[in-house]
C-alpha cells in the first residue's frame, strides 16, 4: 500500500482491506474519513432547474442567470457571511463553492431550489417519470 489511495465503503470485502491499509500503515500516515461529493446525476440534474428558475422568476425587478441563481441558491444554504467589497456599494459573498458540497449537502440544495420553485409556480423543464404499472 503505497500514499494516495482511496476506497469507497460499498461492502464488507472493501472495509476489510481498509482495516488492513490501516493495520499495516507506517506510523505518520494519514487517514481521511469523507462523504463523497456530488455526483454526475446532481450536477447533471442542477442547472436545467437553474435554467428554469432563471427563465421563469423575476427577482426584486431583476431578471437573473442561472449562475447567478445558483450563488442565491448557495449563499442561502451555506448561510453564507456576506462582507463589503472594496468598491464603495459592493458587497460580496463568501464561500460559495458547489464544488465542495457533499451528497447530502447537494441533494438539500436541490430541494431548495424545488421548494423556491414551488413558492413562485415555476414549472420544471425534467422530463416526468411515468410509472408504467400505473399505466397498465
Amino acid at each position: 500500500m503505497s500514499a494516495g489511495h482511496v476506497l469507497r465503503l460499498a461492502n464488507d470485502k472493501i472495509r476489510q482491506r481498509a482495516i488492513r491499509w490501516i493495520l499495516a500503515a507506517p506510523e505518520g500516515m494519514l487517514v481521511e474519513f469523507r462523504e463523497p461529493k456530488r455526483t454526475l446525476d446532481q450536477n447533471a440534474k442542477l442547472w436545467p432547474m437553474l435554467e428554469d428558475v432563471a427563465r421563469q422568476v423575476e427577482w426584486y425587478g431583476q431578471r437573473l442567470t442561472a449562475e447567478e441563481w445558483k450563488d442565491v441558491f448557495t449563499a442561502s444554504l451555506r448561510k453564507a457571511k456576506v462582507v463589503p467589497g472594496l468598491d464603495a456599494g459592493s458587497f460580496v459573498v463568501l464561500g460559495l463553492h458547489t464544488s465542495k458540497l457533499k451528497k447530502a449537502e447537494f441533494s438539500c440544495l436541490i430541494e431548495l431550489i424545488y421548494a423556491f420553485g414551488a413558492e413562485h409556480d415555476v414549472v420544471w423543464s425534467e422530463p416526468v417519470i411515468r410509472d408504467e404499472r400505473r399505466a397498465a
